[in-house]
């Protein structure tokens, strides 16, 4: 094997491609920005401690583990940012009220979540400490949905769902780890045989609510069949209750809802929400209310955000079309100089043909070119 192959679902990103991704990090952040979310950059590598939540044991089997050649303890590459920047909310800012963080960088999987993905995400999110109501899952709802609509996403489908549906209705039952486990895993895969086979050990009203759950997905009728068949747990009424204030507040996309969804249930906490388009199969952008994410730091305070990967975006959207440039001929004449000098400080492109790639294409599109015209450089349209 060559030594230049790269690893399985590990890939370079060039030139064209890279230019997209930038672009559509600029307008995430800023638009984060506009909001009044404050940039961090947490570090690639930690201990391995740091970067682990009590509440996601799927994230220990995607975190990449080395020893640290200095201390000794274990280190982590970072498989999700959203643990660093509870560690950094809680123990760095320690700020009493509200904190709105964003972030942005590669995180790295041991194995690709899903076929076809990359294993080094270029990760981007968004998350409010310190406010407990429902208005900061709005907050983050439209800064998610109006930053997609900026970047070019289309037809846009928000579905939405609670983690404390499920538990509303098993509160008060004794029930094994694993036991609660597989009902969760059969309900994410809407495997309604092996749940009505598990339910039957569990009191008649429950196991009929929760055989009920995977047929509870599609339009904004969900919410009142759900409320019909949960009417006898007063928490299972207050996360739809959640559900339908948030979905009657959104704007800017369909909307659709799925009871019996428990994507993240070990780590989500409160209303869960996930972004789909036409241009790909999966999720675009996930998110939701996530309270015991500082936990582990000692920390627990409200939270909600979301995150997503550009990579992920750049391969669904078309990519825009080049920014056009200037091309400008090769010297160290002091004139033309100081024009092309000018012309970048302007935010304009300026290519410099250097001697014998005259006729070499590159990724500008240059449909102007300085030329000199007595004493002066200008610019003009390319001639074809």
């Amino acid at each position: 094997m060559s030594a230049w192959v790269l690893p399985d679902h590990i890939a370079d990103v060039l030139p064209s491609e890279a230019r997209h991704i930038e672009e559509l990090r600029r307008i995430w952040l800023d638009h984060a920005r506009g909001y009044g979310y404050e940039l961090v950059m947490p570090p690639l590598l930690e201990h391995l401690d740091s970067l682990l939540s009590d509440s996601d044991s799927a994230l220990n089997l995607q975190t990449f583990k080395l020893v640290d050649q200095l201390s000794g303890r274990t280190l982590g590459l970072r498989a999700d940012t959203t643990v660093q920047v509870a560690r950094i909310d809680a123990h760095l800012l320690n700020r009493q009220g509200l904190t709105r963080l964003c972030y942005c960088g590669p995180v790295l999987h041991t194995r690709a979540d899903r076929p076809g993905a990359t294993r080094e995400p270029f990760q981007l999110g968004a998350e409010i400490y310190g406010h407990q109501g429902l208005e900061a899952d709005l907050e983050i709802l439209e800064l998610a949905l109006q930053c997609a609509q900026a970047a070019g996403l289309t037809d846009m489908v928000l579905d939405m769902g609670h983690a404390r549906i499920v538990p509303a209705v098993l509160e008060g039952l004794t029930l094994k780890d694993d036991f609660i486990q597989s009902v969760h895993t059969a309900l994410g895969r809407k495997d309604r045989a092996s749940l009505f086979e598990l339910t039957q050990i569990l009191p008649a009203q429950v196991a009929k609510a929760l055989t009920m759950l995977p047929h509870f997905y599609g339009d904004l009728s969900v919410l009142d069949e759900g409320r019909k068949a949960l009417s006898a747990w007063p928490k299972a009424l207050e996360a739809l209750d959640e559900i339908h204030s948030l979905a009657n507040q959104v704007s800017g996309c369909r909307l659709s809802f799925d009871l019996g969804d428990l994507s993240g249930y070990g780590y989500y906490s409160g209303v869960r929400f996930a972004l789909y388009a036409a241009q790909a199969g999966d999720a675009l952008l996930r998110g939701g209310r996530y309270d015991a994410v500082g936990s582990v730091f000692g920390r627990k305070r409200p939270a909600v955000g979301f995150s997503l990967d550009l990579k992920e975006w750049a391969r669904c959207l078309p990519r825009p079309r080049q920014h056009s440039a200037i091309r400008a001929p090769w010297s160290q004449e002091a004139s033309l100089r100081k024009a092309i000098e000018a012309l970048r400080g302007q935010g304009e492109t300026v290519v410099c043909v250097l001697p014998g790639h005259e006729n070499e294409a590159d990724e500008f599109n240059c449909d102007r070119e300085l030329v000199q015209k007595g004493a002066q450089w200008t610019v003009q349209a390319c001639q074809p």
